[in-house]
């Protein structure tokens, strides 16, 4: 139980790695803020760890494209919980394409998804770490953010910015107490791919023999970097699969 007494807000809570990572939070005694679009995933989850914990849990039905909803949410966790000493920004999309085909829309998306929500996440929470002297932010980048391949053009972007963001951040709180991990997943099997819309990706795929990781090997690293002593500060952890199965 090395997270007794704090509090912790994970984005894009409703599946994948933010649900797996909201799980193991909350077994290390974590207070848990769950926010994402999808309501009804929301309060599964919810009722989920309070059926596995005794820790406190909020769902926040949250779309962190909208700044004042992030906000909102932030403010009610304070309010409620105490603090937020701990912000996983995971929220993400991932809208794989070739540029050839003009999904701008999609690219947009992408943007606002993976890069605006990242910074209302960490603009929100940020005044109340600095003023309690201590906080951890988490983002959730991608090996996308360090390697760039056929059809991710738009998406590495915007994980090279969540990196670039996250480099900068750490630098700029070095002395504040605010620690601040960027995690870069590889493949992970979540429901990242089924949003893809272009064909081609899509085939491109299924040609390839990879066995991806499970969203809770991202969750262990997560709980790995914030449950370190005060003095130590993970900054990078990529994790890639070995292509073995279990």
């Amino acid at each position: 139980m090395q997270l007794k007494g704090k509090t912790a807000v994970i984005t894009g809570a409703s599946s994948g790695i933010g649900e797996a990572t909201a799980l193991h939070l909350a077994r290390e005694g974590a207070a848990v803020v769950l926010a994402a679009r999808r309501e009804d995933r929301l309060a599964a989850l919810a009722e989920k760890v309070r059926a596995e914990t005794d820790v406190r849990v909020m769902a926040v039905p949250t779309d962190v494209t909208n700044r004042e909803e992030v906000e909102s949410m932030i403010r009610r966790a304070e309010e409620e919980l105490g603090s937020v000493d701990i912000l996983v920004n995971n929220a993400g999309v991932m809208l794989l394409s070739f540029l050839d085909k003009g999904k701008v829309e999609e690219w947009e998306r992408m943007v606002d998804v993976n890069i605006k929500g990242v910074l209302f996440g960490v603009h929100s929470v940020l005044p109340g770490m600095l003023k309690r002297g201590g906080g951890h932010i988490v983002n959730v980048s991608s090996v996308a953010g360090h390697e760039v391949f056929p059809s991710s053009s738009v998406y590495s972007a915007t994980k090279y910015a969540v990196r670039a963001f996250s480099m900068g951040l750490e630098k700029e709180l070095s002395r504040s107490g605010i620690r601040v991990t960027n995690i870069s997943p590889g493949a992970v099997a979540t429901e990242l791919t089924q949003h893809i819309t272009d064909p081609d990706v899509t085939d491109m795929f299924a040609k390839q023999k990879l066995t991806p990781l499970e969203s809770e090997d991202i969750a262990r690293s997560i709980t790995y970097a914030v449950t370190q002593p005060e003095n130590v500060n993970v900054n990078e952890v990529i994790v890639r699969p070995t292509n073995r199965k279990k």
